[in-house]
């Protein structure tokens, strides 16, 4: 759609500019609710640049997991491929299955560097429950920013539709152009931007709190579920009729589903516990 633009004749990705956008509103947010927690914002600093770390670990390997057909193949072929282009040239080939990132490897990567980090932090030791409510709301505030991004780059396009738009001007992506596509990427970002302001109102009047990430992980799941049906681009790993990411919703909705009931009670037993507050 509108992949890039020049400033001072450098060009500047529209993804990237949304991504950072992203970033920004996180920050200004995550500020105003660690306050509600008792969260310095040093060590939400901290939380935040460890937790965008991990996303981009887990997105990556999770892209690469729904590439392992072609990997294994790289494998399979090896001897004949280091012939024909090299040891160096291969190796390439390997790199190119984890070039891209996948929003889900991504949740997930950062929600392990979370719970790493508050363990292992002074600061947040004692805090975990804390931060991923905090995650929850974050995660589809910066995720609603993304997909705008998506739009305006071309990637994780839509069905042919007859409601949508037609691009002409992206050369990366063989088959977008000149076809007219459902805007998926809109349509799930305005679902994320609905959700992060349900769960910041959720935040505010303390409902489900300490479980705001499992109503995150019984909520979104659904939304993605349901929106791969309406997406273009089929390099994302098929299995069984459904995406790799709908599986990965069917498996986060099936454990926040046994977690929740498992939490709701623990948090019981401990406000019954003799001293607590």
């Amino acid at each position: 759609m509108f992949p890039s633009f020049e400033i001072f004749g450098k060009p500047i990705a529209t993804y990237g500019l949304c991504a950072a956008l992203g970033i920004i509103a996180c920050w200004i947010a995550g500020t105003k609710l660690i306050k509600k927690r008792g969260i310095v914002i040093y060590d939400f600093a901290v939380a935040l640049v460890l937790a965008f770390f991990g996303m981009a670990i887990g997105a990556v390997l999770l892209y690469g997991v729904t590439n392992t057909g072609h990997i294994i193949n790289i494998f399979a072929d090896f001897g004949k491929l280091s012939d024909e282009l090299g040891f160096w040239g291969v190796m390439e080939l390997l790199v190119a299955n984890f070039s891209g990132m996948v929003f889900y490897g991504g949740f997930i990567g950062a929600a392990v560097m979370l719970i790493i980090v508050t363990k292992h932090s002074k600061g947040l030791r004692g805090k975990r429950d804390d931060i991923l409510d905090i995650y929850a709301v974050l995660v589809p505030l910066f995720h609603g920013f993304g997909r705008i991004g998506c739009f305006l780059g071309g990637c994780c396009y839509g069905i042919e539709s007859d409601f949508g738009f037609t691009v002409h001007n992206n050369d990366s992506i063989p088959g977008l152009n000149g076809v007219n596509r459902f805007p998926v990427q809109l349509l799930e970002s305005g679902c994320n931007f609905i959700l992060f302001f349900v769960l910041l109102m959720m935040f505010r009047k303390h409902v489900m709190e300490k479980r705001l990430i499992y109503i995150y992980m019984l909520a979104y799941p659904i939304i993605r579920f349901l929106d791969e049906f309406l997406r273009g681009d089929t390099y994302r790993g098929i299995l069984f009729g459904l995406s790799t990411s709908q599986w990965v919703s069917i498996i986060l909705f099936i454990f926040a589903v046994i977690m929740l009931p498992v939490k709701n009670r623990k948090l019981k037993n401990e406000r019954l516990e003799p001293g607590a507050a």
